[in-house]
């Protein structure tokens, strides 16, 4: 299950990537994607920093995508809105930690399974990008 930091987060980006080379306001997307302000505006500052988008002050400012949406996958937004992606700590690729309490992995019929959970869901993950997803065309 994703949290909903993360469906508003991709609730977000296909209202960004969707106005193409306009700006878009914050105002605007929480309107339009039915998104509280305050948490819209905590989940598009992760974004900022992650370097998913960017954006202008003043009057006829807004948000827009500064990572091309084409290449974008929606395992990037995953793992910056939500962090790793495997169900357990032992199976995942980038934030691996050893369980304390199995004496080997290679013996675990939970860390064998998890690690296949998490490869399919990455493979998922990596093939569909933010441009593809924002259009329903995956």
């Amino acid at each position: 299950m994703i949290s909903k930091k993360m469906k508003y987060a991709l609730k977000a980006l296909i209202e960004i990537v969707n106005k193409e080379d306009e700006l878009i306001s914050a105002n605007m997307i929480a309107q339009r994607a039915n998104i509280p302000i305050k948490f819209l505006e905590q989940i598009l500052n992760e974004l900022r920093k992650g370097r998913i988008v960017n954006s202008k002050k003043g009057s006829v400012g807004g948000y827009y995508m500064l990572r091309d949406p084409k290449i974008t996958t929606l395992a990037d937004i995953y793992r910056l809105i939500e962090g790793p992606i495997a169900l357990l700590p032992c199976a995942s690729l980038n934030y691996y930690e050893r369980c304390t309490d199995c004496p080997s992995e290679d013996s675990c019929q939970v860390h064998h399974a998890v690690v296949q959970i998490r490869n399919e869901s990455l493979k998922i993950l990596e093939r569909v990008s933010l441009e593809e997803f924002s259009k329903n065309n995956f």
